[in-house]
């Protein structure tokens, strides 16, 4: 798998660095600003309570700590979906041949923050969602972009928000996010969990996961939340 291949080599980590550079996502570099509300959208609830969304989008390591600092979130867990009990385990996904994404289930509460405002921090700044079964560095199915609907109200926003953003042509690229009933999340090892916040100086967080985090502190304010 890439990260050990990164993490392993200095002179793979310089290669990354310029790959990195020259190919940053459009996901980092178009402005969340150019990004618009989704016009279809669930309302802020009346009451407190906790609901859940499981989005795919390349490395969970990133996509968790992005989402930990979202306001409204109460917990981020990096696991798999989309594949096997059997199969859920880093070694075997990290073949590409299980049918698992590398994801995170987010529960937030919806008098706080709506699905669609997820959604908008999802394609913003914590992945790039032109890009088909990769992320930056990382290539295979299991980096694919993905949400995983539970209900019928989820499934809705998410076509109508994505059909929004590809007819305003907003990343230059048709979006590749595939839009797939939720059937099972499996959680990631427990090294694999808060892996950013155990491991700020890792090279792979330094130059794929920490520019995240600071363009949803810059481009979406109103959304983020410290820690």
């Amino acid at each position: 798998m890439f990260r050990e291949i990164f993490l392993g080599s200095a002179i793979l980590l310089i290669l990354v660095m310029i790959v990195v550079t020259m190919s940053r996502s459009s996901a980092a570099t178009t402005s969340a600003n150019a990004i618009p509300n989704p016009t279809l959208d669930a309302p802020l609830a009346t009451t407190r309570g906790e609901e859940t969304v499981v989005l795919a989008g390349g490395c969970f390591w990133g996509v968790e700590a992005v989402f930990e600092h979202v306001k409204g979130v109460s917990r981020v867990e990096s696991g798999y979906s989309g594949g096997s009990a059997a199969t859920a385990q880093y070694e075997i996904v990290s073949s590409g041949t299980t049918g698992h994404a590398e994801s995170v289930r987010i529960a937030y509460d919806p008098s706080q923050i709506t699905y669609g405002q997820l959604l908008k921090v999802f394609f913003a700044v914590a992945h790039d969602p032109t890009e088909l079964n990769r992320q930056g560095p990382d290539t295979g199915t299991q980096y694919r972009s993905v949400i995983f609907y539970s209900n019928e109200e989820q499934k809705r926003i998410a076509q109508a928000y994505i059909q929004q953003l590809n007819q305003a042509k907003v990343f230059g690229r048709k979006m590749v996010t595939q839009v797939v009933p939720f059937q099972s999340f499996y959680e990631a090892e427990d090294y694999h969990q808060n892996y950013l916040v155990n491991h700020p100086t890792d090279p792979y967080i330094v130059y794929n996961d920490l520019p995240k985090l600071e363009n949803l502190r810059k481009q979406l304010p109103e959304l983020y939340k410290a820690k």
